[in-house]
This record gives structure tokens, C-alpha cells and sequence, in this order.
């Protein structure tokens, strides 16, 4: 077979079990623009799938900054930052983000996906065992794959099955994402930091989706190591990734970690629209924007601790027939299917933004309601079924 018949046969693969994705064009500023459908027919939507939980995109801060760094320095950085692809901006950005998370130190990747392969290639050296949550983010599983340690598996939020797994290790890594990507579920995390205080284990957590919390202070136990990952390109708007967390652990990934070695810096617009971000997460603005988001997250499912609403529907057929439904009706809320979920529990996945109207919430809610679709919470078991809904 060549090469040429593999690829092809393996696209067939994917098209057969109904699993086909491809990209469409959507043309927006914000939550609203008009989504190519089909050939070159477009719509207007409201999306309800992005993860730009604060609107910072938008905001004309953000954009006046990467404006001034394009106009500064240019589009690229032109090097790996070992390489002189430094500018001042990255190490401005850096003091920033250390100051935001409370650590001595913090260190860019190009990406949150990067930031995760780094850390744990870098610290998941031979004899040590690498213990991770079941559901954690695609990145962690890949980067602890990539790792030398030995690797165990958790599961969901089980601190009982975590104690079992770091008993007798000599050197141990607790890996966690603190909000789920696709549940909108927070990770244990009091419970998490007394067992590795207790068996003396490096904790990650990988904190990109965590707009609403927890906060960091829990990670800052006396006597706890810690890092702390996080992204650029959610509640920042912007684009990369970064660690956050002692200055002997960050002097280490700058010279062990391949995804910061051997990658070019982050564009300087990308740096300083995120550096303009986290200014404005830490003032009394952002604290505003933040409270619009909760209201709206309240609005459609109280009590839910994130911006990213699951509803379970099961079959993925079914759940492509609810975002068709909702679809016809101007709102784009993406169906996640396997692999990113597993078989059973395919869902609609609501995300929220600061960014939304109260209006577009309301015409969300009755939508989700003529639909008999509905949020659930965060402890719902992930098989549940949503009842009847669209194509049942």
C-alpha cells in the first residue's frame, strides 16, 4: 500500500464512523458574525464556542498593544529566544504573569499545548512517576507520554485512587488540570495539595480554563512545590502558553525544556496584547468583567463554578442533530464527540463569554428550553441523558 492509499484509507476510516471534521470559515469580531455553512453560503450566528471568556479579543487595550509591538518590533521575533529571538516585552510579560499567579518566576511557550509538553518532559525524569487525572486535557496526556517517568492514571476527581497511587513512591508528579475542558468541573484541590504536602510530589495544574477560579492562593501552601501552566489565548485573548512557579524551576525549563529551546519566541504583538491582558484581569475592570461572566453562567445554570456549560446527550448522532437545532436558530454551540469525549458521552459544549449580551443569554436559555436541553452540573454523571432533545 502506498503512502498516498494509507492517507486515504485512513480518511475513509474517520468519514465512516462519522467522525469527519473540517474547519468553517467564521467571519466575527466578538460573539456574532456570519459562519459559512456551505459551499460559499454563509449565516449569522452567535457563537457560543469560543474561549474568550472575558472578551479580551475586542478590547481596545489589548489591540492598541499589539499594534504598538507590530509597529515596534515587526510580526515575528525572527529567532528561539536562546537565540536572540528575545525582545523586552517577553520578559516584561513574564514579570507580569509571576506577579498575577504569586511565584517567583514565570517562563513563555508558544503555546498552553507546548507550556504542558515542557513541564512535564522536563521534570518526568526516570524514577519518577508522573500521576494524572483521567480527564485531563490532551496536552498533560501528551506530554506525560513524551516523558521518561512511569505514568498512572486517576480517576475523575478520585482522591481516594490518588492516595492509592502515590503510596510508596519515592518521587512522584500529581498532574490536574483545576476546570475542565469539557465537564466545566474544578479539580479538587485542597485535598490534592495535602497529598502531595504529605508525600512530598510536585503538583501541576494546568489552570487555562480557570477564569472563575479556584484561586491560585490554594497552590501556595507552605512547604508545597508547585507550577502552575497556564494559556494566553483564553481569558487573555491573546496566544501562547507559560509556567508559572519557583526561580530555580523556571532556570531549569529555560535550559531543559525542548518546546522553549528550540521554538521561535512569541510574536511581539502576541506578547504585549497579552501583557495589556493581564493588566486588565488585575484591575477593578477586570474584577467587572468577571462578574458579567459569573451573572451569566448563573443565568443558564447556577451554581456551575465555570463558563463552559456540558450538556450530555449520548449518541453522537444525537448530539450532532442538537447543534443542527440550534444552528437553524442563529446559535453555534459546537458538538464534542470521540475522541475528545468518551464513547457514550457525546455533548453540546456551551462556552460563555463576558462578551455575550443579556440578550443573547435569554435567546440561549429559550432555545436550550424549546429544545429540552439542558446544562448540567458539574457533579452530573457524565452518562446522563438529557432527555428526548433533537433527533431522538
Amino acid at each position: 500500500m502506498s503512502w498516498a492509499e494509507w492517507i486515504d484509507d485512513q480518511c475513509r476510516l474517520i468519514d465512516a464512523a462519522g467522525q469527519w471534521r473540517a474547519p468553517r470559515p467564521f467571519d466575527a469580531a466578538g460573539p456574532a458574525g456570519l459562519l459559512q455553512v456551505s459551499g460559499d453560503d454563509a449565516m449569522a450566528v452567535v457563537s457560543f464556542a469560543s474561549n474568550d471568556y472575558l472578551g479580551l479579543t475586542q478590547h481596545p487595550a489589548v489591540i492598541a498593544a499589539a499594534h504598538a509591538a507590530l509597529d515596534r518590533w515587526g510580526a515575528g521575533s525572527g529567532a528561539a529566544r536562546l537565540v536572540v529571538g528575545d525582545r523586552p516585552g517577553h520578559h516584561e510579560l513574564e514579570q507580569e504573569l509571576a506577579a498575577w499567579r504569586g511565584t517567583e518566576a514565570a517562563l513563555l511557550f508558544p503555546t498552553g499545548f507546548a507550556a504542558n509538553l515542557g513541564v512535564l518532559t522536563t521534570f518526568g525524569a526516570p524514577g519518577v512517576r508522573i500521576i494524572s487525572d483521567e480527564l485531563n486535557h490532551a496536552s498533560i496526556v501528551d506530554g506525560s507520554r513524551l516523558a521518561r517517568a512511569d505514568v498512572a492514571i486517576f480517576p475523575h476527581r478520585d482522591v481516594d485512587a490518588l492516595a492509592h497511587l502515590l503510596r510508596g513512591t519515592t518521587r512522584a508528579i500529581v498532574v490536574t488540570d483545576s476546570v475542565f475542558s469539557m465537564d466545566g468541573d474544578i479539580a479538587p484541590l485542597e485535598d490534592i495539595v495535602g497529598l502531595c504536602l504529605e508525600h512530598r510530589a510536585l503538583l501541576i495544574v494546568d489552570e487555562a480554563h480557570a477564569v472563575l477560579g479556584p484561586e491560585p492562593e490554594v497552590l501556595h501552601a507552605d512547604g508545597l512545590d508547585c507550577l502552575q501552566v497556564g494559556t494566553l489565548s483564553k481569558t487573555l485573548g491573546s496566544l501562547g502558553g507559560f509556567v508559572a512557579g519557583s526561580r530555580r524551576a523556571v532556570e531549569l525549563l529555560v535550559n531543559r525544556a525542548r518546546p522553549f529551546i528550540f521554538t521561535t519566541a512569541s510574536t511581539p504583538a502576541d506578547t504585549a496584547a497579552a501583557h495589556a491582558a493581564v493588566q486588565i484581569v488585575r484591575s477593578a475592570e477586570g474584577a467587572a468583567l468577571r462578574a458579567r461572566l459569573r451573572s451569566h453562567v448563573q443565568a443558564l445554570a447556577p451554581g456551575h463554578p465555570s463558563p463552559i456549560l456540558p450538556v450530555v446527550v449520548g449518541d453522537e448522532a444525537d448530539a450532532v442533530a442538537a447543534a443542527g437545532a440550534l444552528l437553524a436558530r442563529g446559535l453555534l454551540v459546537p458538538a464534542i464527540r470521540p475522541p475528545t469525549v468518551p464513547p457514550g458521552t457525546s455533548r453540546l459544549r456551551i462556552a460563555l463569554s463576558a462578551a455575550h449580551t443579556d440578550e443573547q443569554i435569554v435567546t440561549l436559555r429559550t432555545v436550550l428550553d424549546d429544545l429540552s436541553l439542558t446544562p448540567q452540573p458539574a457533579d452530573a454523571p457524565v452518562t446522563s441523558s438529557t432527555g428526548p432533545g433533537p433527533g431522538r
